[in-house]
């Protein structure tokens, strides 16, 4: 069992309420948008980070664009710039029709969604997950900035919570 926090285009932005919200995380997910490298370095001070680059950001190999991984029993998928279910980014589209993740989280979009797909794509007789977990930073056109807040175990998400940081 592993507990994760889930935030995206931070934009240079880190609310100190995060490292309260976020304390019984066993570690952070970033879904890109960081902005200054100084708000990744501070959240891994204390958590374990798992991090996408995003447009506004620099690619490096601790950033990539997208970033694949298996943790309690889930394949997860992490990408910056996804679309939403049933409209996906072109460029992502054709993997998550041929290799669909049980896991899909994306941010750009500013807007907090959790979503199963209504699509069954590939070998798969799930539907996938899709989390984005809105805007946690201040720069962006969303009203209110967010986050999530979930709970993986052995190959099933529970607890999904959402986290309102305040007016942007």
């Amino acid at each position: 069992m592993i507990r994760i926090g889930l935030l995206s285009d931070t934009h240079s932005y880190l609310d100190e309420q995060v490292f309260t919200y976020f304390d019984s995380c066993d570690e952070l997910w970033h879904a890109g948008d960081i902005g200054a490298p100084d708000v990744v370095d501070r959240l891994r001070v204390r958590w374990p980070m798992r991090v996408v680059c995003g447009n506004i950001d620099r690619e490096t190999s601790e950033w990539p664009s997208h970033r694949r991984f298996e943790l309690e029993g889930l394949d997860i998928w992490m990408t910056h710039i996804g679309g939403a279910p049933p409209k996906y980014n072109p460029i992502v589209r054709p993997n998550l029709q041929l290799n669909p993740p049980d896991i899909f989280v994306c941010g750009h979009s500013h807007i907090l969604k959790v979503a199963r797909d209504p699509v069954l794509y590939g070998r798969t007789t799930h539907r996938i997950l899709y989390l984005n977990p809105g805007a946690a930073g201040k720069t962006g056109f969303h009203q209110m900035r967010t986050c999530l807040r979930f709970t993986l175990d052995s190959g099933q998400i529970r607890d999904m919570q959402v986290i309102e940081l305040g007016k942007r």
